[in-house]
């Protein structure tokens, strides 16, 4: 896969990351405590099967790496908190987007400032991963799809929803 086809396909997390897509939302756009630690996008250019597995092994270093850093300075202080059983939300509208092991999630919610939002949408990687499959399994055998899938991570429950 090239790094054009993923970004026309919608492609995110370590399956771009393996075409050489920077797209790591954690780099382009820090949340949590992100920007207080220190972490390598990983990249490869091939596009293949293999780049795609390199980028996932590489990043469970790296996020023993991230999490021995945030362990070392956790602050002091409660580390719980007591909620209201109920949440209402604010009226507008919110988004939001969060890197997860597949890719990007990003959740889109509009409220009229009920308990109930108006509009819920979510936008997970797995569709799109899912959908790139006949271009890359194009040419190959059927054995092959047993490591595409497997590279592109799918989860078919959230491609079903």
């Amino acid at each position: 896969m090239s790094r054009e086809k993923a970004i026309a396909y919608g492609i995110t997390g370590p399956s771009a990351r393996g075409s050489n897509l920077a797209c790591d939302i954690r780099k382009i756009a820090p949340y949590s405590a992100y920007d207080k630690v220190q972490f390598k996008e990983i990249l490869m250019t091939e596009g293949d099967t293999f780049a795609r597995y390199q980028v996932r092994m590489a990043e469970m270093w790296e996020s023993l790496s991230i999490i021995e850093q945030l362990v070392d300075n956790i602050p002091e202080g409660d580390y719980t908190a007591k909620m209201k059983p109920i949440i209402k939300l604010p009226v507008g509208e919110y988004f939001k987007r969060v890197e997860t092991a597949r890719g990007e999630l990003a959740v889109y919610i509009v409220s009229d400032g009920n308990k109930t939002p108006y509009r819920v949408r979510f936008r997970t990687p797995n569709f799109s991963n899912l959908f790139i499959m006949n271009e890359l399994a194009a040419g190959g055998k059927i054995a092959d799809l047993v490591a595409i899938s497997g590279s592109l991570d799918l989860v078919i429950p959230d491609i079903d929803r």
